[in-house]
């Protein structure tokens, strides 16, 4: 149990006990709430895209990973507004490692994840190049608000530069936006029921979050540990379940370029637009630990897809088992800091 609680004993442990058990079941419901508010949030988007007459490119696009990083903007964002930064960025370099390591082991393990050249070279070196930036700004020490406006005109030139070589050509990473949109089960058809889902999982996500970034705090605080642990490692676990599940599935389905795709998505738009977004509100400092191992890990995490993919381009299911082994040993060097 952590250093900090009372020792005393009587009526001050066991409120401190209980509320160490609460803080705990809210985490759990934040979770929940959180990933279920995601779900509904990015089928309602595709609903609402589809009635609007967007093309189905266009919407594999822009919710292919980007749809499922929406629990870690909305965490980061209630961080920031909290004044919780280090649980902000721990979240999206967390989540980037889990994505890279935790996420395509598992798919890799359901399925050996074979890819398309050209699109894993188009948004994997995008991608890289995000971590490379992040790591610029994090050895510079803070992300200016600036910075995350630059980022964010990043992140739309990419969108926007995409879509136009998507309808101009075709390349194999525009009929991949084309079948994660076509994909994408339980969309809403309705009106009604397209702004109920919107509503609904905009709803869970506010407020799963809400519960998610105050328990975190909470248990930090009582356990003595930093809040970059906390968001390095459970929050951003939490916030990356939507990857897992949409990888998950997609390598279930034999659909293992969606896999991989999912992932090269969500890891930029964690880096450009969420903590983008993030700097908004205020300048994001780095913890001390984040800015000298795990911006670096995750930059790291990234650069070993490279070899993976080179080699026949596949992530096979032995490849997959060492991405597991190398995102626990890494939970493990994490939790080794307290």
């Amino acid at each position: 149990m952590p250093s900090c609680a009372p020792t005393g004993g009587g009526r001050g442990a066991v409120e401190w006990d209980f509320r160490e058990r609460m803080d705990f079941l809210y985490l759990s419901i934040g979770l929940i709430v959180l990933v279920v508010g995601g779900e509904l949030t990015l089928r309602g988007a595709i609903g609402l895209a589809r009635l609007l007459g967007v093309s189905t490119a266009i919407i594999g696009l822009t919710v292919m990973g980007f749809g499922t990083s929406a629990p870690e903007l909305v965490v980061t964002v209630r961080a920031v507004l909290t004044d919780n930064v280090d649980i902000a960025v721990g979240n999206a370099v967390g989540s980037n490692i889990a994505n890279s390591l935790l996420i395509l082991g598992v798919g890799a393990l359901i399925c050996p994840l074979v890819c398309d050249t050209r699109a894993v070279i188009r948004d994997g070196t995008f991608m890289i190049a995000a971590a490379v930036l992040l790591c610029g700004l994090g050895y510079y020490g803070v992300i200016e608000t600036w910075h995350g406006i630059a980022m964010l005109l990043a992140l739309f030139g990419f969108i926007g530069w995409s879509y136009l070589h998507d309808m101009r050509t075709h390349d194999p990473a525009a009929e991949l936006h084309d079948e994660f949109a076509e994909e994408t089960v339980g969309v809403p058809q309705r009106r009604l029921v397209i702004f109920a889902y919107l509503i609904a999982g905009i709803a869970g996500l506010v407020y799963g979050a809400a519960l998610l970034v105050d328990a975190a705090v909470s248990i930090a605080r009582d356990a003595g540990v930093p809040q970059s642990v906390i968001g390095l490692t459970v929050v951003a676990f939490g916030t990356s379940l939507p990857e897992l599940a949409a990888t998950a599935v997609a390598a279930w389905r034999r659909h293992t370029d969606i896999a991989v795709a999912n992932v090269l998505g969500s890891n930029i738009f964690n880096i450009l637009g969420v903590l983008g977004v993030g700097a908004l509100f205020r300048p994001l400092t780095f913890a001390e630990d984040i800015a000298a191992i795990d911006q670096w890990i995750m930059l790291a995490a990234a650069f070993i897809l490279i070899p993976i993919l080179v080699t026949g381009w596949r992530i096979c299911r032995a490849e997959g088992a060492v991405l597991l082994v190398l995102y626990a040993g890494y939970i493990t060097s994490v939790t080794m800091r307290l």
